[in-house]
C-alpha cells in the first residue's frame, strides 16, 4: 500500500449510479487517481460510451474482475456493486494486499442471520464481517483511521442516524418512541431497469415502498442501538419521490425532560457536531430542504420541539449519491490514509 500523499484507485462496479459519482468526485481529489474502471457485464468497452458526459475525462477501457490486476493498478478499490456481489470478492482482493471500501450492503450488519433475514441473500463469512469497520465518517471516524477495510453505510441510515444519534446518546429522547419517515430520489433504486423506476409509474406520483420490511431497517437499530447502549427498535417507512436525487428523513421521538426547549437542542448538536465540516447544523426554527444539499457531502439538520404534544420533529436531508454513498466512500478514504476528511469534498451544493 501506497503510504505516501498519493494513491491510485480503482472502481468495481463502475458503470451503477454510485460508481459514476465517484468518479466525479475522485477527479477532483488532489491526492487520488483513478487508475482501473471495472465492470463484470462490459469490460473491454470504453467507459465513455456509456457515460458520454465523460468523453476526454475518461479515457479508459473498462476491465475485468480481477484481483491480481487489480493488485497491479491500484492501491485501493471502492466497491460499488448489487448487494451479494461484494461478498464473493471482497476475500480475494484482501488476500492480495488491496485495501477495500464497499459502498453495498454486504458487510454492514454485523451477525449473518440478521443479514440473511434483511437482504435474502447468504452472508458472508463472520470473520470478514467483524473484519470490516463501519465506516459512518463524523460518528466512528476515529476507527475508520488506518483500516484497511471500510463498509460504507447506507443512504437512508446516514441522513437518519445524523439526526437522532447525539439526542439518542445523551438521553433527551425515548429511543423506543422513535418513527422514522423517510422519502428519496428516484436514482436510490440504481440504474437498472425496473417497473418502480419507470418514468410514468413515479413522475406525478408519491408511493410508499418496503413498508415495514426495508433493508436498511436493522442498519439504523444497530447504530442506534449503539448511541443508546442498549436494543432499540423503530417504526421506519420508505417512500419514492418524483426527483433524482435526495433523501428528506423526518423523524419524530418522545422527550425524556418536556421542559426542554428547540435552542436546546440546536445547541447539543452544534457541540456534538463541532468542527464536522458535512454536518450543517440548521438555526433553531429554519428546516432543510433537499436542493439546498444537491449534488454534495453536506447533511442538513433541522429540529422542532412541540411543547404541546412533548415530541421533536427533526428533519435531516443527504443527497443519496454523495453523502449517502460516493461522498462518504471518499470522506472514509480521507480518514483511513490520515489525511483531512474535507479534501476532493469542499464543493458547494448545485442550486437551483
Amino acid at each position: 500500500m501506497t503510504h505516501g500523499t498519493h494513491v491510485r484507485a480503482a472502481i468495481v462496479g463502475s458503470t451503477g449510479y454510485g460508481g459514476v459519482e465517484l468518479i466525479r468526485l475522485l477527479a477532483a481529489h488532489p491526492n487520488v487517481t483513478v487508475t482501473s474502471v471495472v465492470s463484470s457485464s462490459t469490460a473491454g468497452t470504453l467507459y465513455s460510451d456509456a457515460f458520454p458526459h465523460l468523453v476526454e475525462i475518461v479515457t479508459d477501457s473498462l476491465d475485468a474482475v480481477d484481483p491480481e490486476l487489480l493488485r497491479s493498478k491500484a492501491d485501493v478499490v471502492f466497491l460499488a456493486t448489487p448487494h451479494g456481489v461484494s461478498t464473493k470478492l471482497v476475500p480475494d482482493l484482501l488476500a492480495v494486499g488491496l485495501k477495500v471500501i464497499d459502498l453495498s450492503g454486504d458487510f454492514r450488519l454485523k451477525e449473518r442471520e440478521v443479514y440473511a433475514e434483511w437482504y435474502k441473500k447468504e452472508a458472508p463469512e463472520q470473520s470478514f464481517l467483524d473484519r470490516a469497520v463501519f465506516g459512518m465518517s463524523e460518528l466512528f471516524g476515529d476507527e475508520v483511521k488506518g483500516a484497511e477495510f471500510i463498509s460504507n453505510p447506507g443512504c437512508f441510515p446516514t441522513a437518519t442516524t445524523l439526526g437522532l444519534y447525539p439526542a439518542v446518546q445523551a438521553g433527551w429522547i425515548d429511543p423506543d418512541s422513535i418513527i422514522i419517515d423517510s422519502k428519496t430520489g428516484v436514482s436510490g433504486s440504481g440504474r437498472g431497469l425496473s417497473l418502480s423506476a419507470h418514468y410514468s409509474e413515479v413522475n406525478e406520483n408519491f408511493k410508499a415502498y418496503k413498508v415495514g420490511h426495508h433493508q436498511h431497517t436493522p442498519e439504523i437499530e444497530m447504530i442506534l442501538s449503539r448511541a443508546a447502549g442498549r436494543p432499540v427498535t423503530t417504526s421506519f417507512t420508505t417512500h419514492l419521490v418524483p426527483m433524482t436525487r435526495g433523501i428528506m428523513s423526518t423523524m419524530y421521538a418522545t422527550l425524556t425532560d418536556k421542559s426542554r426547549t428547540s435552542e436546546d437542542f440546536t445547541e447539543l448538536y452544534r457541540q456534538f457536531y463541532e468542527g464536522r465540516r458535512f454536518v450543517r447544523v440548521r438555526r433553531t426554527g429554519t428546516y432543510p430542504a433537499t436542493k439546498e444539499v444537491y449534488g454534495s457531502n453536506y447533511c442538513d439538520i433541522g429540529m422542532n420541539m412541540d411543547a404541546r404534544t412533548g415530541r421533536i420533529t427533526i428533519i435531516s436531508v443527504i443527497d443519496n449519491l454523495v453523502k449517502g454513498a460516493a461522498g462518504q466512500a471518499i470522506q472514509n478514504l480521507n480518514l483511513m490514509m490520515g489525511w483531512d476528511e474535507t479534501l476532493g469534498l469542499l464543493f458547494t451544493p448545485v442550486y437551483p
